[in-house]
């Protein structure tokens, strides 16, 4: 039901677009989450919005470059990312999760559905 897609290698303050399709089932009770995992690390929280309002939410190392953003009509989800640093290397995942379950939305183990990540490398 979700893919994200739109990984790929670039260099550090370059930037990068990812989609995340979301299909199969009504969104709009719906939040959407990216999360991201670097290598020999734990899965952490990017950025929310909320399929009915999208009212957004980033984590503190990615806000000001990173948007989130969401299109009803497609049922596609975006992540842009601006001025890409070395640190922002990871596998990118999108999820969704029912507003009535999620009471941490920083958190993926709220999440209910999952999409297979894309990779990102930014090379420094």
């Amino acid at each position: 039901q979700l893919q994200a897609s739109g990984g790929g290698l670039v260099q550090a303050g370059g930037s990068l677009r990812l989609p995340c399709t979301a299909s199969g089932r009504t969104f709009s009770s719906y939040v959407m989450a990216w999360f991201r995992q670097a290598p020999g690390k734990e899965r952490e929280f990017v950025a929310t919005i909320t399929w009915s309002a999208g009212t957004t939410s980033y984590a503190d190392s990615v806000k000001g470059r990173f948007t989130v953003s969401r299109d009803k009509t497609k049922k596609m989800v975006y992540l842009q990312m601006n001025s890409l640093k070395s640190e922002d290397t990871a596998v990118y995942s999108c999820a969704a999760g029912h507003t009535r379950y999620i009471n941490n939305y920083r958190t993926a183990q709220e999440y209910s559905n999952w999409g297979q990540g894309t990779e990102v490398t930014v090379s420094s």
